[in-house]
């Protein structure tokens, strides 16, 4: 077995339960891509075992701490099974769900999603690459399916210097997909779609918006970044649950055209009429400008941009982008609005992420109250041993 030495005073970490190993932090010794190597500490002590990626920053991803253990399929097939086992606990009212989360779930760089009898899995890191074949029994045999469509294509791959992979692993079938979420009903492609074909992590928060929608009975709705229109048919099933469509307007603005016609889609998939809102293939923050400067004003605003701060060393400009796209929102917020606004960027911190907001409504000139924050869906867990999974965080601020 080979070992990775670190450098005194850098097993802290580990010894937290910790699952990553940079570069910086190892004195000697390697291996190959994805292979399992011994870390000990400076004096020797063991430590965990990790696979090895040569090419990452993060150099080691801990698979256990436990010495005794073997990093072999049996592993593998009880960690996947218990996974599986653990979304038990969540009531999601969806059949669409995130079944392994990384190192949330004790297999770094593994993402796997479930639509229907449909697996989607991501390989992004060199152990789970290395162990793939035995990943993909697994999957199979704790779930019951006989489908997996590979979707490795995220740019975490070229950090591992991996190329991206895409198309079944297991079984074939159609990547179109139709999946219940709440009450309502969303389609997707799971060859083209971002991520693994759909944004599960927002299923909570897509809901709330519906439950704000009744109860305030918005009459002018913006959905910025709208993507396939989850936010829009959320906050159109809120209405209809209270009877308040008639005179709504409805503005959702994306700059992907594919996205808008699916969204569109989605209007009449759940029994809505095309002419109840209105999509905008546009620039977000050329919109919100826009509609500034015409005085325009909206009584729920829902900002969910993309990642603009993958990691830390990108937070300094993306709080600049997070600030300006804030500041124009709370211009365009009407006395008693709901503002909903997100970062997915796992480089930006909660605080950081208020004050990010926080300093926007300055700018504006705009108060408000803080009432609700929100987070991902709980089959996307944030565990005790690493709080960098939560990676989405959003905030419900009510202007005064």
């Amino acid at each position: 077995m080979k070992v990775l030495r670190l450098r005194p005073g850098k097993e802290r970490s580990l010894q937290r339960r910790h699952p990553w190993v940079f570069e910086s932090a190892i004195a000697k010794g390697g291996g190959d891509a994805g292979e399992t190597v011994r870390i000990e500490s400076a004096d020797g002590k063991f430590l965990a075992w990790a696979a090895f990626s040569p090419n990452s920053k993060i150099r080691a991803r801990a698979w256990s701490f436990d010495e005794k253990q073997r990093i072999d399929a049996a592993f593998f097939a009880s960690r996947v099974a218990s996974a599986v086992e653990a979304r038990g606990l969540f009531d999601l009212q969806s059949d669409g769900v995130r079944l392994i989360h990384g190192e949330a779930d004790g297999l770094p760089g593994l993402i796997v999603d479930r639509y229907g009898d449909t697996l989607v899995a991501q390989f992004l890191s060199a152990g789970v690459e290395r162990w793939k074949a035995v990943l993909a029994d697994a999957l199979l045999a704790a779930t019951g399916l006989q489908k997996l469509y590979e979707r490795s294509d995220a740019s975490g791959r070229e950090r591992e210097g991996l190329p991206p992979v895409t198309g079944w692993l297991r079984g074939s079938g159609e990547t179109e997909l139709t999946i219940r979420e709440h009450e309502w009903r969303l389609s997707l492609d799971v060859a083209t779609g971002h991520k693994t074909g759909f944004y599960l992590d927002q299923r909570d928060s897509r809901k709330r918006f519906a439950e704000l929608a009744a109860q305030r009975r918005f009459r002018r709705v913006l959905n910025c970044f709208c993507y396939t229109g989850g936010f829009t048919v959320a906050a159109l099933a809120g209405l209809k649950s209270a009877g308040a469509t008639t005179g709504a307007e409805l503005i959702s603005i994306d700059s992907s055209l594919p996205a808008l016609e699916r969204a569109r889609a989605h209007l009449a998939l759940n029994g809505f009429d095309d002419a109840q809102a209105e999509f905008l293939d546009a620039d977000v923050n050329a919109s919100l400008r826009r509609f500034v400067d015409e005085g325009r004003t909206f009584d729920a605003i829902v900002l969910d941009p993309p990642k603009f701060a993958p990691t830390v060393a990108h937070a300094e400009r993306a709080a600049r982008a997070y600030k300006d796209l804030n500041r124009q929102a709370f211009k365009l917020l009407a006395p008693g609005g709901h503002l909903l606004t997100f970062s997915c960027s796992g480089g930006i911190g909660a605080d950081l992420f208020h004050k990010i907001v926080a300093s926007a409504g300055i700018d504006a000139g705009v108060d408000g109250y803080i009432t609700e924050r929100l987070g991902a869906a709980p089959d996307h867990p944030m565990t005790i041993e690493f709080p960098e999974g939560e990676y989405l965080k959003g905030l419900v601020v009510v202007r005064k």
